[in-house]
């Protein structure tokens, strides 16, 4: 059996590429060899982690998204023993999201003995009611089999509507059964954790590449020993990893 970790949200850059890139090297800190692929035709964000292996699937096909490449996908979980992370694209999301649910994969990967997670998330500012509502459609769509988490993201600005933060939203009311954890990535002050995340993920780094620089000053590698930590930390308590 093997856990299937898709990442799914409608709005493009609200950090599923981070979401995925953590919980890659999450699972790879325990000793697991996932299977990381990258379906986003259009910002290959996840592909650039060289030390993660990732797979770039091609389902361009005459400057078009051709849905049938996803048989693909689905084809390479099949004696599937490794966890798989799968980071989707904002511009994939409509056609990914319809190829599971009208090809009924969620059942089919449980028949194989596999386990769907989906990584949604949900940020504060301009976004907030977009990101919400993409996890509502979400949750209104797979079937019960599929497992949820959610990644709060307070990048620009606090995730919150009206005073209320999500777990006192209707949208998370109405579906709270479902989601498995929540993640909350950490509020990071610019002019220091900020600023030595932004120049990790920029270069497409992982941790332990970072941390693995002589150049690397003493407090940028005890504040990224401290992010890491924070997310490693969270993921150590959510049931379906």
């Amino acid at each position: 059996m093997a856990t299937i970790h898709m990442t799914l949200q409608g709005k493009g850059g609200v950090g599923k590429s981070l979401a995925a890139v953590i919980l890659a090297q999450y699972k790879i800190a325990g000793g697991a060899k996932p299977l990381c692929i990258d379906t986003d035709p259009v910002n290959a964000t996840f592909h650039g982690y060289q030390a993660l292996d990732v797979q770039r699937l091609p389902i361009m096909e005459d400057d078009e998204i051709n849905t049938r490449k996803f048989d693909l996908l689905i084809q390479l979980f099949g004696d599937l023993a490794q966890p798989a992370i799968v980071d989707n694209g904002a511009s994939s999301f409509v056609p990914l999201s319809h190829y599971l649910i009208s090809n009924e994969i969620p059942a089919l990967l449980a028949g194989m003995g596999h386990q769907l997670v989906v990584h949604t998330v949900i940020t504060g500012g301009q976004c907030l009611l977009d990101t919400v509502s993409g996890f509502s459609h979400l949750l209104g769509q797979f079937p019960r089999e599929t497992s949820f988490v959610v990644w709060l993201n307070p990048f620009w600005g606090p995730v919150e509507d009206n005073g209320k933060g999500f777990e006192q939203m209707k949208a998370y009311q109405a579906h709270r059964d479902r989601v498995a954890a929540i993640v909350h990535m950490p509020v990071l002050k610019e002019e220091t954790y900020g600023r030595d995340l932004s120049d990790m993920l920029q270069q497409r780094q992982t941790f332990d590449e970072a941390l693995a620089l002589s150049s690397l000053t003493i407090m940028t590698r005890q504040r990224l020993t401290i992010i890491r930590r924070n997310f490693f930390q969270q993921l150590d308590n959510v049931p379906v990893l």
